[in-house]
């Protein structure tokens, strides 16, 4: 009971918040590109603030993240993570599905931030366009976040992932950094949020040019790193 109080409390505080806060989205858009990401980056800050203070969640990072753009491929338990990295690497691109693009006013205000789009029963050329904005995003500085699985699962799922980041990987030539996260423990796609903590375990970058055989193997398992357990020791070392 007191974990359904505490869900219904957070989603009051931030969907609450969250509508002044989208609103003023294309008004900050005025005032150009760097200004709506600033106020991207502080809807995100206020989530992760919701998250701490009503539902009782807080991150733990351990790893080192890049000081250079990089391509981000995250293990997704939750939307909590499509909002914490953003927080985490300073307004970086995401990599998200149409659906969510279609929101109106929300939905225009990703575009204009530089969300990339895929469309996931899309043609070919869907496919070209999301490289093609993923070379734009790389070209003006920006670290790219993708994740491989495509859709969220459960804690302790490992599904192999989607092909379309080894086709970013290879075409932005970047280093890429997988991401372990295990949200899902205590953010869980149905039922109420918990309180407790949440890992990102920053892995090794994987230098560019491998070709798909050899980085699929290494992100699948970098980024299940906490599903196993090998990351749950005592190497955490930033509380956010």
């Amino acid at each position: 009971m007191i974990a359904r109080v505490r869900t219904w409390a957070f989603n009051a505080a931030f969907f609450g918040g969250s509508v002044p806060i989208v609103l003023m989205a294309p008004v900050m858009a005025l005032f150009g590109t760097a200004a709506l990401r600033w106020w991207v980056v502080f809807w995100t800050r206020y989530h992760r603030f919701c998250a701490r203070w009503v539902q009782g969640v807080r991150v733990v990072v351990s790893g080192e993240i890049p000081t250079t753009p990089a391509l981000y491929a995250g293990k997704h338990q939750a939307m909590f993570e499509t909002f914490e990295m953003v927080a985490l690497l300073d307004a970086p691109v995401i990599v998200l599905k149409k659906e969510l693009a279609d929101i109106p006013v929300w939905g225009w205000a990703a575009r204009r931030y530089g969300m990339i789009v895929v469309d996931r029963e899309g043609s070919s050329g869907a496919l070209r366009q999301m490289m093609r904005d993923a070379e734009a995003a790389a070209a003006s500085g920006r670290s790219v976040v993708i994740f491989p699985e495509g859709t969220r699962v459960v804690p302790g799922a490992m599904p192999e992932l989607k092909p379309g980041f080894v086709g970013l990987y290879r075409a932005l030539k970047m280093p890429l950094v997988p991401v372990a996260i295990d949200s899902g423990h205590v953010w869980p796609k149905h039922g109420p949020k918990r309180p407790g903590i949440i890992r990102f375990a920053f892995q090794p970058a994987i230098a560019p040019g491998l070709n798909r055989r050899e980085v699929e193997p290494l992100v699948h398992a970098a980024i299940n790193v906490l599903e196993v357990g090998a990351a749950h020791s005592n190497n955490l070392v930033r509380l956010e």
